[in-house]
C-alpha cells in the first residue's frame, strides 16, 4: 500500500482510495492525484494489456452533454446540433448514424489544434439532438468554455462531473466484460451504447487509447468503486497506472494532446488529414479550413513522423533531431522504451523533405548524435474489434 500524495491543489477521481489499496504509486497529472504503475511495474503492466486485459482509471478526462436549444427531434434534430458542431471541427458529424462515434480536432480560426476528442450521436429517439463528448483532461475546462461561447443560444453544454470513466483495454477485455455487460460484445470500434454493466445503468463504447481492442465505461461516480473491483476480481485483469498507458498509445502511434500535437500544430503537419471528411474539404466551413485546405493541396513544411532509434537508449521529448551534417530539422514529441518492439519508439516532427520511410536521421541522447530511422506508425499493429 501507498500512501496518498492528494493535497489542496489536486483532484481525487472516484477511484482514488482504490488506487491507493492496490498500491499505486500516485503523481500529479492534469490536476489529479493519479497512479503512475503498481507493484507489478510499468514493463509488465504494458505487457499484460497487450497480452490479457488492463484497467485504467481515466475518470480525469472531461465528459459532457452538448443538447440542441431548438425543439426538434429525430434526424433533424441531429442536423441541426451536428451542423452547429461542424463550425468547431472538421468531421462528419452529421453523418454520424446513432451509436456511432467519431474522433475530431478541436481547431482556432487558424487551424491549430485545440485539443482532439471524440464526439458520439446517442441512440434513442428522446437523445437526438445531442452529442456526448470526451475531451483530455488538461484541455477540459478551457475546452467546454470554448464551446459554451461558440454555439451560445445553439447548444448547451452539460459537463458530467458526477460520472467516472474506466477503461477496459487488451485481447481479453470482451471475454471480461461478457459477463458484468453481456450486450456490450455486440458493438464493433467505435460504437458506443447504454447498457447494464454489473446491475447499473453504463455508457459503453467499443475504443481506447492503446491500439487494442477495449472498451470505455462511463458509469455514475458512485458506482465506480464496485465496477473497478468487479472487474479486477478477474484473473486477466490488472489496474495500470499512466507509465504502461504512455507506452501503450505510442507505440500504438497515437498522439498525446500538448505534446505530439497543439496549437501551434495543424492536422496535416500532424498527419490526421484523415480526420478531415471528404464533404468538409469540398464545402469548408470549419475554423482554419482555407489554410489547412491549402495545405492538403501544397503540402505541410513540417511532417509528423515515427522514429526508431538504434540501440536501447530512448530518445525523450524535447531531443533533438538532425541530418547527416548536423543541421537541426526537428525535435521528438515522444519517446520512451517499447515493450512490445523490444526497443525504444519515439516520434516527433522533420522537415517534409525527411519524412520518408526509411530516411536516417540523427538524434541528440544526452549530447551524442545517435541515429534513428523514419518508421511507420503504429510501431505495433492494432487490434480493434471491427465487423
Amino acid at each position: 500500500m501507498t500512501e496518498s500524495i492528494l493535497k489542496p491543489d489536486l483532484k481525487a477521481t472516484p477511484l482514488h482510495d482504490l488506487h491507493v489499496e492496490l498500491g499505486g504509486k500516485m503523481v500529479p497529472f492534469a490536476g489529479y492525484a493519479m497512479p503512475v504503475y503498481y507493484p507489478a511495474g510499468i514493463m509488465a503492466e504494458h505487457m499484460h494489456t497487450r497480452e490479457k486485459a488492463g484497467l485504467f482509471d481515466v475518470s480525469h478526462m472531461g465528459q459532457a452533454v452538448l443538447k440542441l436549444e431548438k425543439g426538434l427531434s429525430g434526424d433533424a434534430a441531429h442536423e441541426a446540433i451536428a451542423a452547429a458542431f461542424e463550425t468547431l471541427v472538421p468531421g462528419d458529424i452529421k453523418g454520424l448514424k446513432p451509436g456511432a462515434i467519431r474522433y475530431s480536432l478541436l481547431l482556432d480560426e487558424n487551424g491549430g489544434i485545440l485539443d482532439d476528442l471524440m464526439i458520439t450521436r446517442p441512440e434513442g429517439e428522446e437523445r437526438q439532438g445531442e452529442l456526448f463528448l470526451v475531451v483530455n483532461a488538461a484541455m477540459k475546462a478551457q475546452d467546454f468554455s470554448h464551446i459554451e461561447i461558440k454555439l451560445q443560444g445553439v447548444a448547451r453544454l452539460t459537463p458530467l462531473g458526477a460520472r467516472a470513466l474506466l477503461a477496459l483495454q487488451g485481447p481479453k477485455a470482451a471475454q471480461v466484460l461478457a459477463p458484468l455487460a453481456p450486450d456490450a460484445e455486440a458493438l464493433s470500434f467505435m460504437q458506443m451504447g447504454e447498457m447494464d454493466v454489473n446491475g447499473v445503468t453504463c455508457l459503453v463504447s467499443r475504443s481506447g487509447y492503446t491500439g487494442e481492442d477495449g472498451f470505455e465505461i462511463s458509469v455514475a461516480a458512485a458506482e465506480a468503486d464496485a465496477l473497478a473491483r468487479a472487474l479486477l476480481a478477474h484473473n486477466d485483469v490488472l489496474p495500470i497506472g499512466l507509465g504502461a498507458r504512455d507506452s501503450l498509445r505510442l507505440e500504438a502511434g497515437l498522439c498525446l494532446y500538448g505534446h505530439d500535437i497543439d496549437q501551434t500544430t495543424d492536422p496535416v503537419s500532424a498527419r490526421l488529414a484523415w480526420t478531415i471528411a471528404k464533404r468538409r474539404r469540398i464545402d469548408g466551413g470549419f475554423p482554419g479550413a482555407e489554410h489547412i485546405l491549402g495545405l492538403l493541396k501544397k503540402g505541410a513544411p513540417n511532417k509528423r513522423v515515427g522514429l526508431a532509434p538504434e540501440g536501447r537508449a530512448p530518445a525523450r521529448e524535447g531531443t533533438e533531431i538532425t541530418d547527416g551534417q548536423g543541421a537541426i530539422i526537428g525535435r521528438v514529441t515522444s519517446g520512451t522504451f517499447g515493450p512490445s518492439v523490444g526497443g525504444p519508439v519515439a516520434m516527433g516532427y522533420v522537415h517534409s523533405k525527411f519524412a520518408s520511410e526509411g530516411t536516417m536521421v540523427q538524434l541528440m541522447v544526452r549530447g551524442r548524435a545517435r541515429p534513428a530511422r523514419i518508421q511507420p506508425m503504429p510501431f505495433t499493429p492494432h487490434h480493434y474489434h471491427k465487423s
